[in-house]
């Protein structure tokens, strides 16, 4: 984590996932001592955001509401738009990439259209697993944990371990929000930590959005268009700039 803000923003959207974690999970998840969490849950609970028994830490109430719409949802809206979006980005894909997917509709409908090909790929998300799992020369790598069905994605508290182990070449990746900024939202801290954490690894990011994404805002930020390579979108260039002060 870049600063101390980010690290404990970090430690809130762990335990809203996971509910509660000890001091030792939290630090492996972060990669920081015991004691710099220790730190953090001290400020944290001065701040009525945490509280802590027996070494374990777990949110005073909820930060984030769930009520992101679910895959099921997403899958139906725009969604001529974002096939075609789809097929655009495979122009970014190459021989012996390692490429990580997050759980959007988009990606899915990216590895709906992805040929067999020597490439592994690195994803949450459930849908995309059984798509990929048709091909027999694509290399297949699941974060795992536990399944959120309304999401159609995976949730493991050990992500951040499990990518020390892993060069990402291109994150590809679709968000629920663009505000006037820049800023990039999604609408649920389940799927937000991915793609966050992707953003940070990846040598290249590649963002799939379509025009109705535009000149809005959700409830989780992710991060921000200065931190993206490439964009594929329904909309030119031109536009998007004029669309984003």
């Amino acid at each position: 984590m870049n600063t101390k803000s980010e690290r404990q923003q970090a430690v809130i959207r762990l335990l809203t996932i996971h509910g509660s974690l000890s001091t030792n999970e939290l630090a492996c998840s972060l990669r920081v001592s015991q004691e710099t969490i220790r730190r953090d849950l001290s400020y944290l609970q001065q701040q009525g955001l945490v509280s802590r028994q027996y070494g374990c830490a777990q949110l005073v109430q909820q930060t984030a509401t769930d009520n992101g719409e679910s895959f099921y949802s997403r899958l139906r809206s725009h969604f001529a738009s974002k096939a075609d979006i789809a097929r655009h980005a495979l122009h970014w894909i190459e021989k012996d990439m390692v490429i990580a997917l997050d759980a959007s509709s988009t990606c899915w409908y990216l590895a709906k259209q992805l040929p067999d090909m020597d490439i592994t790929i690195y994803t949450n998300s459930l849908r995309v697993c059984h798509e990929i799992a048709k091909r027999h020369r694509i290399t297949l790598i699941c974060t795992g944990g536990t399944l959120l069905r309304k999401y159609e994605c995976y949730v493991n508290p050990n992500l951040l371990i499990q990518l020390r182990k892993i060069d990402i070449d291109l994150f590809i990746f679709s968000c629920a929000a663009i505000d006037p900024e820049g800023k990039l939202y999604d609408s649920n801290i389940y799927n937000a930590e991915f793609k966050s954490l992707l953003l940070k690894k990846a040598n290249q990011t590649l963002l799939l959005t379509d025009k109705s994404k535009f000149n809005r805002s959700r409830e989780i930020e992710i991060g921000h268009l200065d931190e993206i390579t490439h964009i594929v979108s329904d909309l030119d260039t031109d536009t998007i700039e004029q669309l984003i002060q």
